[in-house]
Order: C-alpha cells, then structure tokens, then sequence
C-alpha cells in the first residue's frame, strides 16, 4: 500500500505542475485518480492482475506526464523563434557574407 500511495502522491504532483487550477479537487483528472485508487484499494490478493495492471498504468501515466514537462521545459529553453535571417545563418556556420569586410 505504501508504494501505491507514493504513486498517486507523484501522479497528484505532476498534475499540480501542470495544471493551471488553483483547486486540485474540482480537476476532473484527480477525482479520477482517486476514483480508481479507492476502487482498487482491497485487502485481498485476489485480484492481483487488475492491481498489477492499475500500478503498470499509473507508472505509464506519471512517466508520460513528467516527460511532457520536461519536454516543454527544453522546447522553452532551446526552441527556435522562427526563420533565421541570412546573416544569422552565415554568423550560425562562421561563413561571412559578401558585403562583409574580410
């Protein structure tokens, strides 16, 4: 249970990063993860594949949701802003334009 608590707490996380919602509970994503996390919160070990397969989803899930952000985080920071102008791309490469003095 202790690991299962710790996912959702870091898929409630990436959420929070995410989101731009001040109240984590009216997000339609956290009533969901709570939701399925009560729904699967037994004590018995008999339904060991649906639990198994709820935790392989929630990892899939908060691995998806922090490579998006990273993924914005570098598109931010090392994205371009557009067309270069040609001096730009000569300056980019060391090339020296015509007009140039030598």
């Amino acid at each position: 249970m202790n690991s299962n608590l710790k996912l959702i707490r870091s898929l409630l996380r990436e959420i929070r990063y995410g989101s731009s919602e001040n109240q984590m509970r009216n997000n339609i994503m956290v009533k969901y993860i709570m939701e399925q996390a009560r729904a699967h919160s037994e004590t018995s070990e008999t339904m060991c594949k649906a639990r198994e397969e709820l935790e392989h989803l929630a990892n899939t899930y908060n691995c998806y949701l922090s490579s998006q952000r990273a993924y914005n985080a570098i598109q931010s920071q090392y994205g371009g802003v557009g067309e270069r102008s040609i001096r730009e791309t000569a300056d980019l490469v060391g090339f020296k334009l015509p007009h140039d003095p030598k």
